[in-house]
């Protein structure tokens, strides 16, 4: 089976993860992905796999005879989808010789045009791959998980020579909780990839640092007809707070190593409002200015309109992996290998995000990110070629062969 076939399969399988949610995973529906993936596995003749009581795959091929010395390497993929334009059926849709111009996404009104993605043109000729446009496609990250799943079957069908290879497959990465209860003894590698990026040759490990921060903000509310002097309004202050954040730092106004402070949710009326945010940075320092800054603005507004009027709750959620990978830059070096030697041109960029290896590289599991040939995710416009898959498939086994060539240290 072709990667993108597998792709098509389990977009069908809708997978949203719930950041509400108290429980792990964070929504059922993960584990029919997880149960069909371990009984396909289980047909392909990898009988050492189990689904665990969290929703996390772990499944082992044993190393070609000759070849148990040879280091253990390892694969990941994620489940689970953002749940944004995830509430109905998700019917992928094929586009083959794509023209690289304006592609309307079904009767959805969207159109999918070169003005918004200017690397369509250089799709062109390519069998492309999207939604009606009403939902997402679920490319992320399931065409990671297809690219893994045929890596496997090529390996087994092919009887190309391997060392010891672990596979598994994550919930809850959308919601940052991937790495949560990844039991990397289990797991067993040495060092693994995960398969989530964009382009197919993007080699990533440099990830922002990120947090989240909440404001909770508690007014006054009095008749509008007397409040002179006593009402306090908490959506007001809630837009204050925005407006004294650092102008054009948000994730429309930056690129490559620039940070960010991105608004994600908003609510509220005049007694309370909230404001939620994501901060990131790929540098350390400035990651805690930004930190800095949000708490200085709750001493502002405290200030102002009086003690306890803002309380700013931080969490840190991930740090820069790039620290970890810098011990063990062959694996950055051997992926560059294994895209050239699959005829792609390796491209090394930082993550504007963060992916399960970012949390697993400071749990012991050195793991940079790899290319998937996907584009536009966590929206209606996500779109990956046939192509593409095609080619981030054969760079993750190209990695199997170089790492089979090598004795563990």
């Amino acid at each position: 089976m072709k990667a993108f076939e597998r792709l098509l399969k389990y977009a069908a399988i809708r997978t949203p993860s719930d950041e509400e949610s108290g429980t792990v995973p964070s929504s059922a529906c993960q584990f029919e992905l997880a149960q069909h993936l371990y009984r396909e596995l289980f047909t392909m003749g990898i009988t050492d796999v189990k689904v665990d009581t969290q929703c996390y795959l772990y499944a082992h091929i044993s190393a070609t005879p000759g070849y148990e010395d040879r280091p253990k390497l390892g694969f990941i993929a994620h489940l689970d989808t953002v749940s944004d334009f995830c509430d109905h059926r998700i019917i992928p849709e094929i586009h083959e010789d794509y023209n690289g111009r304006e592609l309307p996404l079904g009767t959805s009104g969207r159109v999918l045009s070169p003005d918004m993605f200017p690397h369509l043109k250089d799709l062109k000729g390519r069998t492309l791959i999207t939604s009606d446009g009403t939902t997402i496609l679920g490319a992320d990250d399931k065409a990671g998980i297809a690219e893994i799943m045929t890596m496997a079957e090529r390996i087994l069908d092919e009887n190309i020579p391997h060392g010891p290879i672990s596979i598994a497959f994550t919930p809850d990465e959308e919601i940052g909780m991937g790495a949560a209860h990844f039991d990397v003894e289990e797991f067993g590698a040495d060092f693994a990839y995960t398969l989530d990026g964009n382009t197919e040759g993007e080699i990533q490990y440099e990830n922002f640092n990120a947090a989240k921060a909440e404001f909770q903000i508690n007014g006054v509310n009095v008749h509008p007809g007397s409040s002179k002097d006593i009402m306090v309004n908490a959506s007001l202050v809630a837009m204050e707070i925005n407006s004294m954040l650092p102008e054009g730092e948000t994730p429309r106004d930056t690129d490559g190593y620039e940070g960010f402070y991105h608004l994600i949710d908003m609510k509220g009326d005049v007694g309370n409002a909230v404001l939620r945010y994501i901060i990131r940075d790929h540098d350390a320092a400035k990651f805690e200015e930004r930190k800095e800054t949000l708490r200085d603005i709750e001493k502002k507004i405290n200030q102002k309109w009086g003690r306890g009027t803002a309380a700013l709750t931080i969490t840190d959620q991930y740090r820069n992996m790039a620290e970890i990978i810098a011990g063990c830059m062959h694996l950055i070096e051997n992926a560059k290998k294994a895209c050239r030697n699959a005829g792609v041109t390796p491209l090394i960029l930082p993550i504007r995000g963060g992916t399960d290896g970012a949390q697993l590289s400071f749990k012991g599991l050195p793991c940079p990110n790899l290319g998937t040939g996907g584009h536009g995710y966590h929206g209606p416009y996500e779109h990956i070629t046939v192509e593409g898959m095609d080619a981030a498939c054969e760079a993750a086994l190209e990695l199997v062969k170089i790492y089979a060539e090598e004795r563990a240290d």
